[in-house]
């Protein structure tokens, strides 16, 4: 798998925000991706981030309705990098900050 395939995109939540500015970046990642592949797509697509610990889970989906027909959210699988002090990942960059 490339680490383009690995990486999905980053999850934009208030929680994800309060822990980029701890240093842990939360990534949607490819549901089959393991911990190790995590590490080496990270450190392949930013190059000057060394990461110290990967954690995994599986986010379940949830029952939704609207109006008569109902259904259910996609299941995801989400990943919380963090990585060495001192180091930041650049698309995070600026946005801990906040405002509004």
């Amino acid at each position: 798998m490339d680490a383009s395939q690995v990486i999905i995109r980053p999850v934009v939540t208030e929680k994800s925000y309060a822990l980029a500015a701890a240093g842990k970046y939360t990534f949607r990642v490819h549901p089959g991706a393991h911990k190790t592949q995590i590490r080496q797509a990270i450190e392949q697509l930013f190059p000057d981030v060394h990461v110290v610990e990967v954690r995994t889970l599986s986010v379940k989906s949830k029952p939704k309705r609207r109006g008569y027909t109902s259904g259910r959210t996609r299941a995801w699988k989400k990943a919380v990098v963090e990585v060495r002090p001192g180091d930041e990942i650049p698309i995070f960059a600026g946005l801990e900050a906040g405002g509004g």
